[in-house]
């Protein structure tokens, strides 16, 4: 059994230890095929993904020597498979991948079913995020972004990255863990300025903490940044939170769940 990993560089981890992907073309080939989650890609996208502007002569004899090359790898690493993970349908190319196999996969699983769970379950939802969240090494693919697809699929499985962390401190937050969770809302914060859900769980952090002006300053600051960056103001739930906090709205201390309901 394999496993890849592509939340940092790209890993494919064999039952004696990490195998090596030689060569750009062979990665951008393997790392295409992995974000397509087992639907098939064509021929077309996966040269353009591969080549960009600079397609060979006979693309698909091209192709089809990095696929059989592909192919030759992964038995490498499996030669008790019967049947190659790679194979061709009428769609294009296909790899496959069971469950448990592929960490991007199996980290969007576990934000979905976080959603799906809501506020419920706040311990179980924080320990489910904790241990997907811990699945990340590094951006994405690493320093190799690849092709249009990739780099969309970056975009995609970072937006769910941010959304685990929304989650995760929500639910920390709901089980009173404010003061362990500041430092790293801080860093939140500061590595995404203008994601206003990190704003509004810092603001309540540091209230729960008797630390009522930071909380204010942060949420000033968020304001000049928004106006200075966007030229918008904060969104109706940002001021909410800065309006109970001036008014030491008991809602901010867990009492209610109404400043603390999921985005």
């Amino acid at each position: 059994m394999l496993s890849f990993s592509i939340l940092g560089a790209l890993q494919i981890r064999t039952a004696t230890g990490f195998a090596e992907i030689s060569g750009d073309l062979q990665r951008n080939l393997i790392q295409t095929l992995l974000v397509s989650e087992g639907r098939p890609i064509s021929g077309e996208s996966l040269v353009e993904e591969m080549w960009g502007d600079s397609v060979p002569d006979k693309q698909a004899n091209a192709l089809q020597a990095h696929i059989s090359r592909l192919r030759r790898k992964l038995k490498s690493l499996e030669p008790d498979l019967a049947v190659s993970r790679v194979t061709i349908h009428p769609s294009g190319y296909r790899l496959t991948i069971h469950e448990g196999e592929f960490d991007a996969a199996e980290f969007t699983k576990s934000v979905r079913q976080a959603e799906a769970a809501g506020a419920a379950d706040a311990a179980g939802t924080a320990e489910l995020l904790g241990r997907a969240l811990a699945l990340w090494r590094g951006p994405v693919f690493g320093d190799f972004p690849g092709g249009t697809i990739c780099q969309l699929a970056c975009a995609r499985y970072e937006e769910y990255r941010m959304r685990a962390m929304e989650l995760r401190f929500e639910a920390e937050l709901r089980l009173g863990h404010h003061a362990a969770m500041l430092a790293e809302l801080h860093e939140a914060h500061s590595n995404h300025p203008l994601r206003e859900r990190f704003c509004e769980q810092l603001m309540v952090a540091l209230y729960r903490s008797g630390r009522q002006a930071d909380a204010l300053n942060v949420y000033r600051a968020m304001r000049r940044h928004l106006s200075d960056e966007l030229g918008i103001d904060p969104s109706p739930a940002l001021r909410h939170v800065e309006h109970a906090i001036l008014a030491h709205d008991p809602a901010l201390t867990g009492g209610a769940r109404t400043l603390l309901q999921p985005a």
